[in-house]
């Protein structure tokens, strides 16, 4: 527990610093607004693709890893949908409690699998990113369209950005890269690789400023649903899977790491443009985030890590 702890920690004070300066809203509110923008489209995307580009992916078990990771998302969207009359929620709302259960913040993910098992943790982290990304995007992007509260220039727009967003693009070109043998030759490897390391710190301190504490008094119904499948319920059958199919202990802490992780804060964003409802995003955001400092440690402490 004391290694989990320790690997977790750092990560989680860099996030309550950013909750310090965004609520004492220092430097600014555009500063971290521009500073999110140029980690989302260049900070991270530069990590992947050196991760990816020159990372030994075939000694991630892909497959399995997509099973375990991509069959706990699917299993829990398909039982969100059949119940989503019983859940008596508002079509905005459901959208809310979807992204909360699915979304998953891949800066607390590949920092944290890098905190736990350096590199070979951080390509296995790459990988579930490249895997779970597209999927995670396209069901939520479905989920509003379902709910129809899109128009059809909102749907156009959506889709645009879906088959533009860095981070697919980004895992697109590292696979690429590694695949054809070609890397990242002379002084572009080491350029991408330090463009990538500010990512990570940068990152989680970003989380820390989207929080919003006033949401917390948010506790109803979509709430209590959304966090008890991404906290408990996700983690606990992805944990289930990965034992069944024999993954190797990294690939599994990093499996049941995504699936315990906290919702995306960039969640709240996409339901304040496709017209979900904001404030229940928020209240899940930072809920979540502040949960799983304490619920992410006890998963991990129960895989062994």
């Amino acid at each position: 527990m004391d290694g989990v702890t320790n690997a977790l920690g750092p990560l989680f004070l860099l996030i309550l610093l950013g909750a310090a300066l965004g609520r004492l809203r220092q430097p600014s509110d555009d500063f971290w607004v521009q500073l999110e923008k140029v980690i989302y489209f260049l900070l991270f995307p530069a990590m992947l693709v050196a991760t990816l580009a020159n990372a030994n992916v075939g000694e991630v078990p892909v497959v399995r890893l997509a099973i375990a990771l991509l069959g706990g998302m699917l299993a829990f969207a398909g039982l969100l949908w059949a119940a989503q009359r019983r859940l008596g929620l508002e079509p905005a709302a459901f959208t809310s409690v979807f992204q909360g259960a699915l979304r998953f913040n891949t800066y607390v993910g590949v920092a944290g699998a890098a905190a736990l098992h350096g590199s070979a943790g951080a390509t296995v982290a790459a990988v579930a990113v490249a895997l779970m990304v597209p999927v995670v995007n396209v069901l939520c992007v479905a989920s509003f369209i379902a709910a129809g509260t899109l128009g059809p220039s909102s749907l156009a727009k959506s889709l645009a950005a879906l088959v533009r967003n860095p981070l697919i693009l980004a895992c697109l070109t590292g696979i690429a890269l590694n695949l054809t043998g070609i890397g990242l030759p002379g002084w572009s490897g080491s350029a991408v690789e330090l463009l990538g390391r500010a990512a990570l710190p940068l990152g989680l301190v970003a989380v820390g400023v989207a929080l919003r504490p006033q949401a917390l008094l948010r506790l109803d119904r979509g709430v209590w649903v959304s966090n008890l499948v991404k906290l408990m319920l996700m983690p606990a059958l992805v944990f289930g899977l990965a034992l069944l199919l024999g993954l190797d202990a990294v690939s599994r802490d990093v499996a049941l790491l995504f699936a315990a992780l906290p919702t995306a804060t960039s969640a709240y964003i996409l339901a304040r443009q496709l017209g979900g409802d904001a404030e229940l995003m928020a209240a899940l955001i930072t809920g979540q985030t502040l949960l799983a400092m304490a619920t992410l440690p006890l998963w991990l402490h129960l895989a062994g890590s």
